[in-house]
């Protein structure tokens, strides 16, 4: 109980240290890192290095290890479980980028018609798109707040849309804001046409996928149910003395890690078989 407490609170303070000792993300080097950074990107995690998640990861698993150790001891059982705990962050963070695509894609609409109205009332393109910052939706607020301080810091429309379009990493975003250039480029008479048949088109998706994604959402639900359950049971009855001894073996041991294997290939398999069209990036 000691050593848990103790690498508990190790653990803490790394973590403190760290926060401290590099408030900045490095910029990505690796393939790994870039795309470890889009996917933060996409959260809306920007200010958190990649490293900083893989670290996370790390210390997750050694933490379920050790606690699974201390009360099952049974090692092949902590190994497999901290392995799977160690994968938890990266999940979470991809909920978290999922669940704020599907916000924007329902706000984005609404966005669209405020630039519509604004660029009627005789307004300039940047007034317009900074003016998002006020009348905007909530969750588009803060990256067109940004925009509005930057370009009143800059002057430069091109390259403040290059950094909202970081700020946004969204694919619906980058549409929007590729248009925003090129009418502000080749000054297009037809910017409201083109931002009201976006906003019809955006409505229109919005629509279908929602239909699509309720009924979707039971095969979701049972897939994550199918794999956590097994585990779940396993590390209950690990309590029992005669299933701790089966398990540590070298035939337990292969159980589990061939357990372990099937579980993430089913769950992955299903997960892409019942996986919606993602809309991608084209023009970030």
């Amino acid at each position: 109980m000691g050593a848990l407490v103790g690498l508990g609170f190790g653990v803490g303070c790394l973590l403190v240290w760290s926060a401290f000792r590099t408030p900045r993300p490095a910029a990505p080097t690796g393939p790994a890192d870039r795309r470890t950074g889009r996917l933060l990107a996409e959260a809306g995690l920007r200010e958190v290095a990649p490293r900083s998640l893989v670290a996370l990861c790390v210390g997750s698993g050694l933490v379920a290890a050790v606690v699974v150790l201390g009360l099952t001891r049974a090692l092949p059982i902590a190994l497999v479980l901290g392995t799977l705990a160690g994968y938890l962050p990266v999940a979470v963070v991809r909920g978290r980028a999922r669940r704020r695509q599907r916000e924007f894609a329902e706000v984005w609409p609404e966005a669209v018609d405020d630039l519509v109205s604004a660029v009627r009332a005789g307004m300039s393109l940047p007034d317009a798109v900074a003016a998002l910052a006020v009348r905007g939706p909530e969750p588009l607020r803060p990256s067109f707040d940004a925009f509005a301080l930057d370009y009143q810091v800059s002057g430069r429309f091109g390259d403040c849309l290059d950094r909202l379009k970081d700020r946004l990493a969204d694919p619906v975003g980058d549409r929007v804001v590729e248009g925003l250039r090129i009418a502000r480029e080749v000054g297009g008479g037809e910017l409201g046409r083109l931002l009201r048949n976006l906003s019809g088109y955006l409505r229109d998706d919005l629509r279908t996928r929602s239909e699509l994604e309720a009924r979707q959402s039971w095969a979701v639900n049972g897939a994550r149910v199918a794999v956590a359950a097994p585990w779940v049971v396993l590390l209950v009855m690990s309590t029992q003395r005669a299933v701790i001894e089966r398990y540590q073996t070298a035939a337990g041991a292969v159980v589990l890690v061939a357990g372990a294997v099937v579980c993430v290939v089913a769950y992955r398999l299903m997960m892409r078989l019942g996986r919606l069209p993602v809309e991608r990036r084209i023009l970030r």
